[in-house]
């Protein structure tokens, strides 16, 4: 079981909407390999989800990182090709035998949905708001109706990046594990080239290429 964040970063308004290409994809990987890949928190920019199923860790192996698309923008009105970057993080889950989190060190609040979904989830407090304490971590989650639900499902989060963030400390003082998989944002940080134009998906860590709608159907490198 796995947590996977994708987020905007260079690219400005396109780089958001890349988000959701990158999200769709995703989708379709999850159906072409029997996954469960499940929403937990959509915001503008940022989509934070949990992925589980057989080989989940091997399939989604090469994904954290940079992806660098370059594309016509939907919105650009000359034609011209602009440069915009979404990294994915793929966080493990880790078991209680792994990480246990003491009830102290977590402040959980709730709030009111804000979104779709009917008269009950906007006037019911059933968002939770997770923060763990020691590391500031902060994680949201309004994806269900139920407070039960959506607090498990934070609890998962929040987890997920506290070991993260255990592990980096671990590994060196200065280098972090998040920012190994995640890096900078920066167009010139990145795993993987999507050209839209050429219809060409550039994996650079594994050398490897694949047709643009190949990837665009759940194909992964």
């Amino acid at each position: 079981r796995m947590i996977l964040e994708i987020r905007a970063a260079e690219g400005g308004d396109d780089a958001k909407l890349l988000v959701h290409d990158q999200w769709s994809i995703y989708e379709q990987a999850a159906k072409r390999y029997c996954l469960d890949l499940r929403p937990l928190d959509v915001t503008p920019g940022c989509i934070v989800a949990s992925i589980n199923g057989p080989h989940v860790e091997q399939i989604f192996a090469n994904e954290s990182g940079g992806h660098r698309w370059q594309r016509i923008p939907p919105t650009e009105r000359h034609a011209r090709v602009h440069t915009s970057t979404v990294p994915v993080a793929v966080l493990h889950e880790p078991t209680d035998g792994e990480l246990r989190i003491p009830d102290s060190d977590l402040d959980i609040t709730t709030t009111r949905g804000s979104g779709p979904g009917g008269q009950n989830r906007n006037k019911v407090e059933s968002v939770i708001v997770i923060r763990h304490k020691p590391t500031g971590i902060t994680v949201r989650v309004e994806d269900e109706r139920s407070q039960h639900q959506n607090r498990m499902l934070a609890l998962k989060v929040i987890r997920a990046r506290v070991w993260d963030r255990m592990q980096a400390a671990r590994q060196a003082a200065d280098n972090a594990v998040r920012r190994q998989q995640i890096g900078s944002g920066q167009r010139g940080d990145k795993v993987r080239t999507i050209r839209v134009r050429d219809g060409i998906v550039t994996d650079h860590r594994l050398g490897k290429k694949l047709r643009l709608a190949e990837y665009l159907n759940g194909v992964l490198p």
